[in-house]
């Protein structure tokens, strides 16, 4: 089946962004999202507003949905005129919502039975990576399904990569998560001793960004805060999110991950202290 029109959910940070190329490269996209007024910028670029769900899907070849948190994708994609009870036959349907594995997998489960194909494609690359339309794209489930989906993503995204079966796109990005936890927390506690030792901390970011210390986290999201930027690329109340499915499956496999389970800890208290909207540049604050 052609892919030309597509219904697409959630048009947050991230979703606005990759509704848009989607319609720059052609496709005919439908959107809803439960807040109507962040799909109306979208509406100016081209895409229909959907009224519901249902309405979004039903005559769409593809789906795409990019939403909140696992409860949210369960209530949008199993609901009783949620995306697999309301999609034709054939239709391809894509999470690309961090969410759980074990979900995930239920979720391309019930889609089979209703003669869909569904895939699990979580994205990383932030804000600014949904602009450019350079997010990576971590892709599970079948392989015709992903070939039928890749020129959707290739639309959103740079690095595209099959991980194999459902589900396995979701436990990749558990492996992003986990990463970027040590590599942002490692960057606030270097910045944090810069200040504390009575250095620059900006010329000490400069130094050591060009070295074996240097990453994403620190140059970029570490950077922001340090200018007094916390705006979102990445709230921290998804991080938070993502960070908790992470160490979830990590204790379902056996595994204890002591770094993931601290930040985990410091930056659940931040949202506590109500800075679950704000960057997780927002860590910096916990030092100071």
């Amino acid at each position: 089946m052609q892919i030309k029109k597509l219904g697409f959910i959630g048009t947050g940070i991230m979703g606005s962004h990759m509704a848009v190329h989607l319609i720059e490269h052609g496709y005919e996209v439908k959107v809803f999202n439960r807040t109507r007024e962040k799909a109306e910028a979208i509406v100016k670029k081209g895409a229909v507003m959907a009224e519901s769900v249902r309405d979004c899907v039903q005559d769409a070849d593809a789906v795409i949905s990019i939403i909140g948190y696992p409860k949210d994708v369960e209530e949008v994609w199993l609901g009783n005129e949620g995306i697999i009870n309301s999609a034709k036959k054939g239709a391809l349907i894509i999470d690309m919502t961090t969410s759980s594995p074990y979900l995930a997998v239920r979720l391309y489960n019930e889609a089979k039975e209703k003669g869909l194909s569904a895939i699990d494609a979580p994205v990383t690359g932030g804000d600014t990576g949904a602009k450019a339309g350079t997010l990576t794209i971590l892709a599970g489930g079948d392989k015709e399904a992903f070939e039928r989906a890749l020129p959707l993503f290739e639309a959103m995204g740079k690095t595209v990569v099959y991980t194999g079966k459902a589900g396995t796109g979701q436990h990749t990005k558990m492996c992003n998560q986990i990463a970027i936890a040590g590599a942002l927390s490692g960057a606030a506690e270097a910045i944090s001793y810069a200040k504390a030792a009575g250095l620059d901390a900006e010329a000490v970011v400069s130094a050591i960004s060009t070295g074996a210390a240097g990453s994403f986290q620190l140059t970029n999201v570490a950077k922001k805060g340090m200018d007094g930027d916390f705006a979102p690329g990445f709230m921290m109340k998804h991080f938070v999110k993502d960070m908790g499915l992470a160490d979830e499956e990590a204790i379902r496999n056996g595994l204890k991950l002591p770094i993931l389970e601290n930040v985990l800890d410091i930056c659940r208290r931040l949202e506590g202290s109500g800075m679950g909207e704000e960057g997780t540049q927002s860590i910096l604050k916990f030092y100071e």
